[in-house]
């Protein structure tokens, strides 16, 4: 038995969208600060609350002022061109392979309920700081068919060690639910809020999938420093730019 469960707080199901993103925290931080700038740019609306009992026992206040159990959150988002999209994301994910394994099933029967047109997760790599390329992965041989139709190149020989968490579970099996699932990689140095490889998601998001997200530098920086604090890492956003580590073959 599952045991992820859903608090809605609008509706009972995902609304009609274009495309949707998923995000946790990992590698520079790249995917989640795209995900939160577009939460936080454009109207968005907190449509669900995903709970499972293998997170971390965190409750922890919301921007109300009320205490909010662990959760990944579901949010709505209205694109300037008037497009919706879906994102998934939040600051934990469980801390057990069991309670990933469940969250990312009860997340891809959602999305198949909704016809999700297109599964987009976002992650991150550690690299050197002149690698900046973005890595595309899928798990099924149509998805990627179609994407190399478009001219989109797919990496065949990327993760050389594996992704990680709910991430690497979602595009994994994506397959067995007839979900559109790709993971798209930024290269980054690594730090805790990669700002310049997100901006460089970004705009490799819109010109690939005709999402105007319409983020910038100063959006994802404004990001990134909420991020920062929100995780409680020692440190100003200045120092977490730019800064070389250990190279790390695992997206996550």
């Amino acid at each position: 038995m599952n045991r992820t469960r859903f608090h809605w707080i609008l509706g009972e199901n995902l609304p009609k969208h274009s495309a949707l993103l998923e995000a946790v925290p990992g590698v520079g931080n790249v995917g989640k600060i795209v995900v939160d700038a577009l939460i936080q740019k454009h109207p968005s609306t907190l449509i669900a609350r995903l709970l499972h009992p293998d997170m971390p026992p965190h409750s922890a206040l919301d921007n109300d002022g009320l205490l909010s159990p662990p959760s990944m959150q579901v949010h709505q988002v209205i694109l300037p061109d008037g497009q919706y999209l879906v994102t998934v994301s939040g600051n934990i994910q469980p801390m057990t392979a069991a309670g990933q394994n469940e969250v990312a099933e009860a997340i891809l029967e959602l999305a198949a309920e909704a016809e999700t047109p297109q599964f987009l997760v976002l992650a991150g790599l550690s690299a050197d700081v002149e690698d900046k390329d973005i890595h595309v992965i899928c798990a099924d041989a149509g998805v990627r068919r179609g994407l190399e139709a478009i001219d989109i190149p797919v990496s065949r020989n990327q993760p050389e060690a594996g992704m990680i968490g709910v991430a690497g579970l979602l595009v994994s099996l994506s397959p067995l639910h007839n979900v559109p699932a790709v993971a798209l990689v930024a290269e980054t140095v690594g730090a805790s809020a990669d700002v310049i490889a997100a901006n460089r998601l970004a705009n490799w998001i819109e010109q690939a999938f005709e999402l105007p997200l319409q983020l910038d530098l100063d959006s994802t920086e404004q990001t990134a420093r909420k991020l920062l604090e929100s995780v409680e890492v020692s440190g100003t956003i200045e120092d977490h730019l730019g800064l070389a580590t250990e190279s790390d073959d695992f997206y996550v």
